[in-house]
């Protein structure tokens, strides 16, 4: 009887772990399967043109540095105040946790706009600035205002998951506040901080509605796919955004490389 309690279990699991494969693989299928598309239907002679061409090197240059310099000093920014969102308990923290997460719901067009009063010609800002729009520097806010909730959100996941009392008992033997978070909070919650930073970076350099607004030229290599598709058609847009995404799975991927050890080192 007990054997066959086994068996019927055992069926009934597999049913389980059949049911989960195929919702999950559909899940996949979604994304993988218009990548691999775009991906194969570019030949290599449309991708060896588009490597070639000086506009598109340029653009993916300035799509990669623009996004870059946000997420750093986005990091820098941001870093206390993850830290102040997950150790302190305030009025208004729930108000100013949403505030944080609105760059994600708004659509990326309004952002832009909403940008466009601040940074633009006319704005008080633009006005001591002499103005973002058209610049480098407009870009890399642009992508800064609706990638960074990606890494305050990490960053906070992060210090949250270090044991306050740790904390405590550097500051019970002596350790300043500023000596602590330096050598006890940082260092344990680096992997959450550094997730936050590429999903940061990875975001940035997508970003086409907020960067479109703010600055057409010089193009990034999203606004250029777009132009590129109005002007010439599919396939001039095509090769551009595929050789977009082999740089940027090669960078993941030696990121996530050279991160790995550390990380196995710190598990075991």
């Amino acid at each position: 009887m007990k054997r066959v309690e086994g068996l019927t279990h055992s069926y009934r699991f597999s049913w389980f772990a059949l049911i989960l494969a195929a919702l999950g693989s559909g899940v996949l299928l979604l994304i993988v399967a218009p990548l691999a598309a775009l991906v194969l239907s570019t030949s290599f002679g449309e991708l060896s043109q588009a490597a070639a061409d000086a506009q598109v090197i340029q653009s993916i240059r300035l799509t990669l540095s623009a996004a870059l310099t946000a997420t750093l000093i986005s990091t820098v920014a941001g870093i206390p105040l993850s830290y102040v969102l997950a150790r302190k308990e305030f009025f208004g923290k729930t108000a100013l946790l949403a505030i944080i997460d609105l760059p994600i719901i708004i659509p990326h067009s309004a952002a832009g706009i909403a940008l466009l009063t601040v940074i633009g010609r006319r704005s008080l800002l633009g006005s001591v600035t002499g103005g973002l729009m058209g610049s480098a520097a407009g870009i890399a806010v642009a992508m800064a205002f609706v990638s960074v909730p990606f890494l305050i959100n990490a960053a906070r996941a992060g210090f949250l998951a270090v044991p306050e009392r740790l904390e405590k008992v550097g500051r019970s033997l002596g350790a300043s506040p500023w000596r602590v978070f330096f050598t006890v909070s940082l260092p344990m919650a680096w992997r959450d901080i550094v997730s936050g930073m590429i999903l940061m970076w990875a975001r940035g350099i997508s970003e086409f509605g907020a960067v479109i607004i703010i600055a057409y030229h010089p193009m990034t290599t999203p606004v250029m796919v777009f132009q590129r598709f109005n002007d010439y058609g599919l396939a001039y847009a095509r090769s551009v955004a595929v050789l977009l995404i082999i740089i940027c799975v090669a960078i993941f991927v030696v990121v996530r490389f050279l991160a790995r050890p550390t990380q196995e080192a710190q598990d075991a």
